[in-house]
C-alpha cells in the first residue's frame, strides 16, 4: 500500500520543518477563483447586453485594479487580525505565568491529564514544559485557547491575494486587449482552462480526487459568467 509520506527519522524531520512553515497557496487560491469569475463575469455581462469590446476593457481593468486590492486588503486585514489575537493571547499568558504561576502549571497538568497522562509521566511532562517560557506560553495558546501559533504574514498575504487576483482575473481580457476577432469565444476556453486548473490546486486540502475538484470549481465558474450574461442580457433588453 503506498503511503503519502515516509516514517524515517530523517523524512518526518524534514516534513514537520515544511508543515510548520507558512503555506500561501490558499491565497493564490482564493485570490485566483475571485479574479477568473469577477471578470469573467464582467466579460460575460457586457457580451450579454451587446456593448463593445472597449467597454468589457474599461470594467475589466477596472475590476483588476480595484477588487483586486479590495481583496488583498481583505485578506491582509483578515490575517492582521489572527496575528493581534494571538500576540494578545500570549501576553495574557505571559503575565499568568508571572503571577500566578502554579495555577498555570495546574492547567497544564489537567491539559495533559485530560490526554491520558498520569502519575510520573504526567508530573515529568508538565515539568518539562513549564521549564521553558516559550513552550509553556504556546502550549497553553494551542490547547487552552484553540489557536494556531503559525500564522501567514499579513503582507505576504495580502499581496500573494492580489497577484493572484490579477494574474488570473486577466486572463479573459486578454483576447479583447489584442483584439481577436472571435475574443469572447477565446475568453470563454482560456478561462474554464483557469477553473479548472485552480480546482485541481484547490484539491490539495481536500478528499475529492483532482478532477472531481476542477469540474466542482469550473461549475461555480460558469454559473457565474452564465447568470451575468443572462443579467446584462435581458437588462440590454429592458432598458432599450
Amino acid at each position: 500500500m503506498q503511503l503519502e509520506h515516509e516514517h524515517t527519522a530523517e523524512a518526518i524531520r524534514e516534513r514537520l520543518a515544511e508543515e510548520h512553515r507558512p503555506n500561501y497557496l490558499r491565497d493564490w487560491v482564493y485570490g485566483g477563483i475571485d479574479g477568473a469569475i469577477t471578470t469573467f463575469a464582467i466579460v460575460a455581462g457586457v457580451v450579454g447586453a451587446g456593448l463593445s469590446a472597449k467597454v468589457i476593457i474599461i470594467l475589466g481593468l477596472a475590476n483588476l485594479i480595484a477588487d483586486g486590492f479590495s481583496m488583498a486588503a481583505s485578506a491582509y486585514s483578515g490575517t492582521k487580525t489572527e496575528a493581534d489575537e494571538l500576540e494578545r493571547f500570549r501576553q495574557i499568558e505571559k503575565r499568568h505565568i508571572e503571577l500566578v504561576p502554579e495555577g498555570e502549571r495546574e492547567e497544564v497538568r489537567q491539559i495533559l491529564m485530560a490526554k491520558g497522562l498520569k502519575g510520573h509521566a504526567l508530573e515529568d511532562a508538565v515539568a518539562a514544559i513549564t521549564s521553558n517560557e516559550e513552550t509553556w506560553i504556546n502550549t497553553m495558546l494551542v490547547e487552552e485557547h484553540n489557536l494556531s501559533i503559525n500564522l501567514r504574514s499579513p503582507m505576504m498575504s495580502g499581496l500573494s491575494t492580489f497577484i493572484s487576483f490579477f494574474i488570473c482575473g486577466a486572463i479573459p481580457l486578454i483576447p479583447f486587449l489584442l483584439a481577436f476577432d472571435n475574443a469572447m469565444e477565446i475568453a470563454l476556453v482560456t478561462t474554464a482552462a483557469a477553473f479548472f486548473l485552480i480546482g485541481t490546486i484547490k484539491s490539495k486540502w481536500s478528499l475529492a480526487a483532482w478532477w472531481k475538484s476542477g469540474f466542482e470549481t469550473l461549475a461555480i465558474g460558469i454559473t457565474a459568467s452564465a447568470m451575468a450574461f443572462a443579467i446584462g442580457y435581458y437588462v440590454e433588453k429592458i432598458v432599450s
